[in-house]
């Protein structure tokens, strides 16, 4: 089971998708956190993703490798976030092609998969190069993700719709 959370930030998609991953199993799963870049305001945004969760999940955090964690993992997993992932792969100078590679190689694991990833198809055309770049990819991943997925859910103002 390959399932998409997308929304808008602070939609409630986050919430929603931890709640889901659990119902798919009894065991704790494992919460894949992505985040690397930290700031005051993203070390309080993480924090309160730890309060969220509590102890429900195994915290693994890997900004970049997602395919190398997982393939150790038997556990149900949980992918917090796609956004920020993307973020990282483009920092760090990953092109698409790799960023594609990477989640088709993801899609091959025979794991319970929930990815979370933010809605950028309302957004106007930023002037900002990466930030084209960066809605670009997402866009494009986020159609490659939701046709490989088994369920879709699209998230907005706390409530998850399932769209496929």
């Amino acid at each position: 089971m390959k399932a998409l959370f997308i929304g808008g930030i602070k939609s409630g998609k986050s919430f929603n998708a931890e709640k889901y991953t659990l119902t798919l199993t009894t065991q704790r799963p494992i919460y894949l956190a992505t985040t690397e870049f930290i700031d005051d305001e993203m070390q309080k945004k993480i924090a309160a993703h730890k309060r969220q969760r509590q102890e429900q999940f195994i915290t693994i955090e890997e900004p970049l490798k997602l395919y190398d964690v997982m393939k150790e993992r038997e556990e149900v997993i949980l992918v917090e976030c796609l956004s920020m992932w993307i973020n990282n792969m483009l920092y760090h100078g990953f092109s698409y092609e790799e960023m594609e590679e990477e989640i088709e190689r993801v899609f091959t694991l025979p794991n319970s998969i929930v990815f979370v990833l933010n809605d950028v198809s309302a957004t106007v055309v930023p002037q900002n190069k990466l930030a084209r770049e960066f809605i670009d990819i997402s866009g494009k991943l986020s159609q490659k993700i939701a046709a490989a997925s088994d369920g879709v859910f699209h998230t907005i103002a706390g409530i998850s719709t399932r769209i496929k």
